[in-house]
């Protein structure tokens, strides 16, 4: 898992603590302690997921889009990453070699299963679940 997937839980965790109060991504930035232009491009995977809603104006900013209850940990997940879960070699293993040759395809066998088992466990822990982690 990348950074960008731990920022799309931090922001989700601070609009679930928020209710129904709008929050801007500079306040969001300033709890995560990073730039708000990556906290506005999170925001954008989320939105786009149908996690998060934003309110123009003056009391603009984001909320959930839906309860915390309905939105699983694998949806968030979904909605940041594309990379596998065991990342990609950026090296082109030799063909002439019997491991080189083989050793793509069965990390790709690899991270599939992994793929699975987590997606199974992330799916059922909720935004709300993991909320409740910092009462």
């Amino acid at each position: 898992m990348s950074g960008q997937f731990q920022i799309a839980i931090h922001i989700l965790t601070l609009l679930q603590s928020a209710g129904s109060e709008s929050l801007s991504s500079d306040y969001m930035a300033g709890s995560i302690n990073i730039n708000p232009v990556l906290v506005r491009k999170e925001l954008s995977h989320l939105r786009k997921a149908g996690l998060v809603q934003s309110k123009e104006g003056n009391k603009g900013g984001y909320v959930l889009a839906k309860p915390a209850k309905e939105i699983s940990i694998i949806d968030i997940y979904k909605a940041i990453e594309g990379a596998p879960w065991l990342g990609k070699a950026r090296n082109t293993p030799n063909p002439a070699c019997a491991i080189g040759r083989q050793i793509g395809q069965h990390m790709n066998e690899l991270n599939t299963q992994i793929a699975v088992v987590v997606a199974e466990h992330l799916g059922k822990l909720t935004l709300e679940e993991f909320y409740n982690e910092f009462k």
